[in-house]
């Protein structure tokens, strides 16, 4: 078992990392957009939970990057409560705050009955509850989980749901057409020499950089994965076994390192999560990788950038085509929450529900569970929110077949969890963009890094024995 106090220094440690994440918003949601057609929302539904339930639910989670979302989720929380006989509470914090949190109420023994993040949550495994009996459930109700879900919230080595996954949000490239199209690429880069190509001619003609961080942020996080990934690169293999140290490791730092050359400048080492966004709508980047939540926010406050933003999905390299998911929900219920039938019985309400929760995101939540949103495609193909075209965001609707969790091509374990929050990945490719170390110097340091964590949770029976 889990040495309490070790983990909740190491838990300590995390949280730290989590805040060099910076206390912006992941990104500058504004007004988010044109509202939907009124009445089409669609219809919210109500059932009995399985057993009596009362008290208080206190719910935390993250302020999200399309604000529509939490006005929506406060009223459909509450009115859920309001018949089920629950006392709901909602708090709502910036994403870059919620492992902290986390940490905290852990350490206290004390706080939210049930808490959601944007990434995987494995590092908590020991402090949280096992939601096998929720998962299950919701399968039965509704068919297999998403493969991208399920590896994110379960661990193989000790058979444990440590959290529970209804959602997901895709992560395509952004870019602007007006810069594209001259440079010769009038659809936007389909690979990441297209993107080095492109990127760099743009940069040196029209001095505008792209916007692909290697900080210390959750984007950094996603992006540089989906570059190692594509370059036949990972920190584990399928069995979680370190395999960091690989000349495609190398070859993908010397590439970013060439990238960032030619088509960036000093910024991409000190952004927080909203820089990349902000920067895109403002004209000041061609090209980012990120959800459509920027975008959103365009076509509120600047239409004509909104109409000139476009998509690509997932990039190719020599080894295939993957990129992160953006956004993956973890809900976790921790050991110490008061009320954890009602937290149970609340989450299979909201994923019964997801149709209402990806419309009132604008399209950016998508459901774990394909038979709850059997609208989404329609939706993406003529998008009720008012893009130009009307299809812009058509591509997302085959998005499974370029996302993977982080962790690929094995679990998000408590390793992985650990390695994400405190930035090995960024760390290492931002040393050889700025001339610090080779690239073969700096993957054998960030190789150190990671032993040693994949050692000391190995070592708990946490991760599996390679």
């Amino acid at each position: 078992m889990t040495n309490r106090r070790n983990f909740l220094r190491t838990t300590g440690a995390l949280a730290v990392g989590a805040m060099l994440a910076g206390c912006a918003s992941e990104e500058d949601a504004g007004p988010g957009g044109p509202t939907g057609a009124p009445g089409n929302a669609p219809a919210e539904t109500y059932e009995e939970p399985s057993k009596k339930l009362s008290g208080g639910l206190s719910i935390l989670l993250w302020s999200h990057f399309v604000p529509s979302h939490d006005a929506w989720f406060d009223k459909f929380a509450k009115d859920w409560g309001s018949k089920a006989g629950v006392d709901v509470k909602v708090d709502h914090i910036d994403q870059a705050q919620i492992t902290t949190r986390i940490a905290a109420e852990i350490s206290a023994g004390q706080g939210h009955d049930m808490i959601q993040f944007i990434a995987p949550l494995s590092q908590f495994e020991p402090s949280v509850l096992d939601l096998k009996d929720l998962t299950d459930e919701a399968s039965k109700r509704w068919g297999t989980q998403l493969e991208l879900c399920q590896k994110s919230s379960f661990n193989p080595s000790t058979g444990k749901f440590y959290a529970y996954s209804p959602g997901w949000v895709p992560d395509p490239g952004n870019y602007r057409k007006s810069l594209w199209e001259p440079a010769g690429f009038p659809n936007g880069p389909a690979t990441w020499e297209d993107l080095l190509k492109g990127g760099g001619e743009i940069k040196k003609s029209k001095n505008v950089q792209m916007g692909l961080g290697m900080s210390q942020e959750i984007d950094s996080n996603m992006v540089l994965r989906g570059l190692m990934w594509t370059h036949g690169a990972s920190i584990q293999d399928a069995n979680e076994r370190v395999v960091l140290n690989s000349p495609e490791t190398v070859q993908a730092v010397e590439f970013m390192a060439r990238l960032f050359k030619e088509s960036m400048t000093n910024e991409v080492f000190s952004w927080n999560a909203a820089s990349n966004n902000q920067g895109l709508v403002a004209g000041k980047m061609s090209y980012i990788v990120n959800s459509i939540s920027a975008w959103r926010t365009s076509q509120g406050t600047n239409p004509a950038v909104a109409d000139d933003v476009h998509f690509v999905p997932a990039l190719t390299g020599p080894a295939g085509q993957f990129a992160a998911q953006h956004v993956l929900y973890n809900w976790i219920v921790p050991k110490h929450a008061a009320n954890p039938d009602a937290a149970k019985e609340f989450l299979l309400h909201y994923t019964s529900n997801f149709k209402a929760a990806t419309y009132a995101s604008k399209l950016y939540d998508f459901c774990a569970f394909a038979e709850r949103t059997p609208e989404l495609t329609g939706w993406l193909g003529a998008d009720p929110f008012g893009s130009n075209p009307p299809d812009k965001l058509k591509l997302l609707a085959d998005a499974t077949k370029w996302s993977v969790n982080i962790g690929y091509p094995g679990p998000a374990n408590t390793a992985e969890g650990e390695i994400f929050n405190t930035f090995v990945i960024p760390n290492m490719f931002a040393r050889v963009a700025r001339g610090e170390q080779s690239a073969a110097d700096s993957v054998t340091a960030a190789t150190s890094q990671v032993n040693a964590v994949f050692e000391k949770w190995r070592a708990q029976g946490l991760v599996g024995k390679g």
